[in-house]
């Protein structure tokens, strides 16, 4: 019953949000990166905080320092979303953030070092989700597949983390799929959304490492990751400023340049993905070594698509040009 509370008010919140952000012109303009060609309402992805919150003040205040650090993301996200902050508070705000969602790991109490790994591993995660969140339904239903995965993962091999929280995020997914996951989407999630989601995420994929001390869990993130790391490679052999807008993902050149409807190209990372966390349940003592399968052919498959199709991407650039 609880549930259908929290799906009323989540539905109830963006339906709210929306006339909000239409009052004050939050919108999203097609850019460089972007894949779509219309203005959209931006920062529909607010709901994933307000569920994180809901589940905070009605089960407890459970995960308190967590929260916290959501807090301090989302704001500094959202007001991203309203007009441009400085890269340095941003930065700045990134790593309190983090530091707060460590020390609820329990992080802290371990080796310095730790946290510098750590640190890397989740600024890069952060930046993966928001630089891949470009056309409709890729944010919401890739994130819906893996949360999917760590909810079969706490429900029947290993607790790890309160079932409600892992629910009250599905849901907040499912609301926010509902207005995004379609050919002309409502609203996009924006830097609130692709950052809350992803932040979400790091702390329930860091909290399953830390208590089996198994890092092959990794692998539910493969295709963003893989995605994201060999494209910042091959920008920077291109000697491309890998901080400025770009449209050379493989999921953009799959929508943009060959053409492909939006929805099929986010099915296919989200189906993909899925997969993958199939496997990884099924790989059992031979995880590590699924790991790496899975990422060698994962580059390979980007590497194979680049060299076919990266011209079509020269060519079009050369057009807009």
């Amino acid at each position: 019953m609880i549930y259908i509370l929290f799906f009323i008010l989540i539905f109830a919140a963006e339906l709210a949000y929306f006339r909000l952000a239409d009052h004050f012109n939050i919108i999203d303009k097609p850019n460089q990166r972007s894949s779509h060609t219309s203005i959209t309402l931006r920062g529909g992805g607010i709901v994933f905080y307000i569920g994180v919150l809901l589940y905070f003040a009605l089960e407890g205040f459970q995960y308190p320092w967590f929260y916290m650090g959501l807090t301090l993301l989302s704001i500094i996200s959202f007001a991203d979303d309203i007009r441009p902050q400085s890269s340095k508070l941003r930065l700045i705000v990134h790593f309190m953030a983090m530091a707060l969602m460590f020390y609820q790991w329990g992080l802290l109490e371990m080796p310095w070092y730790n946290s510098v790994i750590a640190l890397v591993i989740c600024t890069g995660i952060l930046n993966a989700y928001n630089f891949m969140d470009g056309i409709n339904g890729l944010t919401g239903g890739y994130s819906l597949v893996v949360i999917g995965a760590l909810c079969y993962i706490n429900s029947v091999q290993l607790n790890f983390v309160d079932n409600g929280f892992i629910y009250t995020f599905i849901i907040a997914l499912l609301v926010f799929n509902f207005f995004n996951f379609r050919k002309k989407a409502r609203c996009f999630a924006g830097d609130i959304g692709a950052m809350s989601a992803a932040f979400i995420i790091v702390f329930l994929l860091g909290f399953l490492i830390f208590k089996t001390r198994d890092f092959s869990y990794i692998v539910l993130l493969a295709v963003y990751g893989v995605d994201r790391a060999l494209t910042v490679i091959h920008r920077l052999i291109l000697h491309e400023n890998i901080f400025e807008a770009h449209r050379k993902h493989l999921f953009q050149l799959m929508a943009n340049e060959l053409k492909m409807p939006q929805l099929l190209v986010s099915s296919i990372y989200g189906l993909l993905q899925g997969f993958i966390a199939v496997g990884l349940i099924l790989a059992g003592s031979f995880a590590y070594l699924y790991l790496i399968i899975v990422i060698f052919v994962l580059s390979i498959v980007y590497i194979v698509l680049m060299k076919k199709y990266y011209c079509l991407h020269q060519m079009s650039s050369k057009t807009e040009v």
